[in-house]
């Protein structure tokens, strides 16, 4: 069929579900929901048999949904209706939760259903509830809906009069009252505010917005909403019965979301600071993005990096926890990244509120070359890179810097660097590319600028193996199949061809030129007169509002395009 996904942005959901439509033969185009104008004009070029629309912010013009059937993914259980639905689920602790897909109509939410899902509500940010347990129901659910839409047969159910809408979830009932709010109620409301719109508060007299929290079981004192310790770029917080970690701010006067130490860096330095005195994972709650692990022969680096993004200091001290990882009696380190993001490569948030962008830019690429560069020359273990998590751009290209490259199945690649304002990419990307997919194959993907999933990603021969979706399986079959190569018979063989290969490549073409080539080319990026780089990056941090669709997603758009008869 021709499906049109008519969304907000191109965010991890459409993104997912623009994949898997697409690898099950359907015809795609994405328009953004701009504005209705433009929404009509993108359905009279395309001409779609159906609309799915993904992630919208405001109600379809009814002169589409009055002459084509559009199905709206709504993030609630059936009967629920209203704009904060996730959020009001995480807030009031809901047990279990779901995916709804809607057909539009006059009223928000109320149309006939197609298909629904539930699942169990995990204690997680609404972000991380978004991109796991709701991707996974609402991809479910939208392929049941195309399908039944397909057979011509199905008939779509109509809501009860008894379905609630309920108001958009405002400041006021988001609220921390310090005084009362027991720790699980501020981890609840912040976690229910996550990626937006944060909860409205104030920390040294100054009104911001919270986001990301993390409990401390370990330590408290303080008078509630006192902040007591800080932690590399996180601050603790007393609360009536223990503590909390405020993770990211966004300070009133400032548009971007920066790390709570940083965006209070002068208010931070007077506040006692709280090391961790080791990489080894702490036991019980905490602050640790970065925490090691072992079990048996097999080391397991975790590296918990806010929307994955790594801030040149942030490479820095994994570069200094790798390498650590290194000296012990080990066969195989495991990169894990988080659970969310396995990596997104550099910093751009802290990049765009540096005082020079452009030196924060080079300093940020070098430390991720650094890291990519201590992996690939790696010769006393197996390496693997385990990604629980979605990862992007020279976040793809770290993991592949890994001898080995598992993938949890339902996990999105983006591996290309374009989209930044035309940004070349470096992390050694020319070198660890082209021997997986071909030279064709590199310039594809680069050029393309399109998501892989993880089963797209190994059939390419980008990544080694698609293992189980579920994330607890997932660690499990990880720690099976490494558990396999420590214990191989055949270990030291793969270590020496490992070398062997590594001389062989070095010979041919030294590492350090790929890199010199690479960071040419990135410093025309971001010293030279072009500045679409320092543009692309301006508007994303400040999640400015798109004005096109890119061509690259909407091939309607395209010159010479022609609408099917």
């Amino acid at each position: 069929m021709r499906i049109l996904l008519l969304t907000h942005s191109y965010n991890s959901l459409t993104q997912r579900l623009h994949a898997e439509l697409a690898a099950r033969g359907h015809e795609l185009a994405i328009e953004f929901d701009i504005a209705d104008s433009v929404s009509e004009e993108a359905v009279e070029l395309f001409q779609p048999d159906l609309i799915v629309a993904p992630y919208l912010r405001r109600a379809i013009p009814e002169s589409i949904w009055e002459n084509h059937v559009c199905l709206v993914v709504h993030p609630g259980i059936i009967g629920d209706r209203g704009p904060s639905a996730l959020d009001r689920a995480i807030q009031s602790g809901e047990a279990k939760w779901g995916v709804t897909v809607l057909q539009a109509e006059a009223e928000m939410d109320a149309g006939p259903v197609w298909a629904s899902e539930t699942f169990a509500m995990r204690r997680a940010t609404k972000s991380s509830l978004y991109r796991n347990e709701v991707a996974e129901a609402a991809c479910c659910a939208v392929l049941t809906a195309v399908e039944r839409f397909s057979s011509g047969s199905f008939d779509p159910m109509r809501l009860s009069e008894l379905a609630t809408l309920r108001p958009l979830l405002k400041q006021e009932e988001r609220r921390i009252d310090w005084k009362c709010d027991d720790t699980a109620t501020v981890l609840r409301k912040i976690a229910a505010a996550d990626g937006f719109p944060g909860v409205a508060d104030q920390m040294f007299g100054e009104p911001c917005h919270l986001y990301d929290a993390q409990a401390e079981s370990n330590i408290g004192g303080g008078q509630p909403g006192d902040i007591i310790a800080r932690r590399e770029t996180a601050l603790l917080r007393a609360t009536v019965d223990g503590a909390v970690w405020i993770g990211h701010v966004r300070r009133h006067a400032n548009v971007i979301k920066l790390p709570t130490a940083l965006a209070y860096a002068d208010e931070a330095a007077i506040v006692p600071e709280l090391p961790l005195a080791n990489w080894w994972k702490v036991e019980g709650d905490t602050w640790q993005d970065i925490a090691y692990r072992e079990q048996g022969g097999i080391g397991y680096l975790h590296f918990e990096f806010y929307n994955g993004a790594m801030g040149t200091q942030q490479c820095q001290r994994l570069l200094q926890a790798y390498r650590w990882a290194l000296t012990r009696p080990t066969r195989v380190v495991v990169l894990m990244g988080g659970a969310d993001f396995w990596s997104n490569g550099i910093h751009l948030n802290l990049i765009e509120a540096a005082e020079s962008p452009a030196d924060e830019s080079w300093a940020n690429i070098n430390a991720m070359n650094d890291l990519a560069e201590a992996i690939i020359r790696t010769e006393s273990h197996l390496t693997i890179a385990a990604l629980q998590g979605n990862a992007g751009a020279g976040g793809c290209f770290l993991a592949r810097a890994a001898d080995q490259m598992w993938l949890r199945d339902g996990v999105l690649l983006n591996p290309h660097y374009k989209n930044m304002g035309n940004l070349y990419g470096s992390e050694y990307w020319t070198y660890l590319l082209p021997p997986r997919v071909g030279e064709e194959g590199a310039r594809a993907i680069m050029r393309n600028r399109l998501p892989l999933t993880a089963q797209a990603a190994v059939a390419y021969g980008f990544a080694d193996a698609c293992l189980s979706g579920d994330s607890a399986t997932f660690l499990v079959e990880v720690a099976r199949r490494a558990d396999e190569l420590a214990c191989s018979g055949d270990f030291l063989l793969w270590l020496t061809a490992k070398r062997v290969q590594r001389i062989k490549d070095e010979a041919a073409k030294p590492l350090s030129q790929y890199r010199e080539e690479e960071l040419a080319q990135m410093r025309r990026n971001f010293y030279g007169f072009d500045p679409s780089y320092h543009v692309a990056r301006y508007h994303f941090v400040r999640k400015s509002p798109n004005s096109w669709t890119p061509r690259h997603l909407a091939p309607h758009r395209n010159p010479g395009w022609q609408a099917p008869a």
